[in-house]
């Protein structure tokens, strides 16, 4: 299910499935997009920060049209502790295999891969050279 910003509409919270992870999109050419998905997270329940939401920074392939900074992406990453993914939706090898990542990431968070939770699965993705 998609949706352009948060919080959801609550009048049809009875048909809604439940959610597994949230994959906030950040256009790189677009400070409203970072802009949105920062008004966003405020209706983000605290607890989905535990491995159930990450960033998916599109239009990285051309590094002179950015809007917005890499660092604030990777700032925001670090904030919520949910990892950054970055990609170029125009070309089709790195499409694939950006929705092979993602694909792989809801079956942790929905818990379809067996020994491996949301919150150790994105334990596994910190960066730790901060420490």
């Amino acid at each position: 299910h998609l949706a352009t910003s948060l919080p959801l509409p609550s009048e049809r919270d009875h048909l809604r499935p439940r959610i597994d992870l949230i994959v906030f999109m950040i256009d790189i050419k677009s400070k409203y997009s970072l802009k949105n998905v920062e008004a966003s997270l405020a209706h983000v329940d605290a607890s989905f920060f535990l491995g159930k939401v990450c960033f998916l920074v599109t239009g990285v392939g051309r590094v002179n049209a950015c809007s917005i900074e890499t660092n604030a992406v990777c700032k925001l990453g670090e904030t919520y502790c949910s990892p950054v993914l970055f990609c170029e939706l125009e070309l089709e090898g790195i499409r694939a295999v950006t929705a092979q990542r993602l694909l792989r990431m809801l079956q942790i968070c929905a818990g379809h891969i067996r020994g491996v939770s949301a919150l150790s699965f994105v334990s596994l993705m910190r960066n730790f050279d901060d420490d």
